[in-house]
C-alpha cells in the first residue's frame, strides 16, 4: 500500500477519532471520516501492545494492509474517507481470507463499499 493511502500522523488519527464515526465487530473497531474532494481513501491502523509483541503486531497490520487492498478491488472502498482500523485480541490468530471477511463485514455495517453493479 502506498504512503499515500495511508494515514500517518498523530493529528490526522486525532482528528479522525474526535470528528469521526465508529463501528465495531468483535475483531475490528473502524472510526471513520468522510473527506469531500480527497481523491482516495487513507487507512491507519492501530495495534495494541496487548495483542503481542513487535513481531505479531507486524503480523496483524500486514494481513490487514493485505485484506483492505483486496478489499478495495473487489468491494471498491468510497474514495472520500479517511478510516482508522483498530484491530482486537481475535484478529491475531486470524489468516488474511478470515481477516478479509471481517473486515468486509465492519466496512459494510459503516456504508464504506461501494455495492458492484449487476446487470
Amino acid at each position: 500500500m502506498k504512503k499515500a493511502y495511508r494515514v500517518k500522523s498523530e493529528s490526522d488519527f486525532q482528528y479522525v477519532f474526535d470528528q469521526g464515526r465508529s463501528v465495531a465487530n468483535r475483531q475490528f473497531v473502524i472510526y471513520w471520516l468522510k473527506k469531500p474532494q480527497q481523491p482516495h481513501f487513507r487507512v491507519g491502523i492501530s495495534v495494541s501492545k496487548r495483542l503481542g509483541n513487535a513481531v505479531m503486531r507486524n503480523q496483524v497490520k500486514r494481513k490487514i494492509r493485505q485484506a483492505i487492498l483486496e478489499c478495495d478491488q473487489t468491494q471498491r472502498l468510497i474514495h472520500e474517507v479517511d478510516f482508522i482500523v483498530i484491530a482486537r485480541q481475535p484478529a491475531v490468530a486470524m489468516s488474511v481470507a478470515e481477516c478479509k471477511q471481517s473486515l468486509l463485514h465492519v466496512l459494510n455495517l459503516a456504508q464504506l463499499t461501494v455495492q458492484p453493479k449487476r446487470n
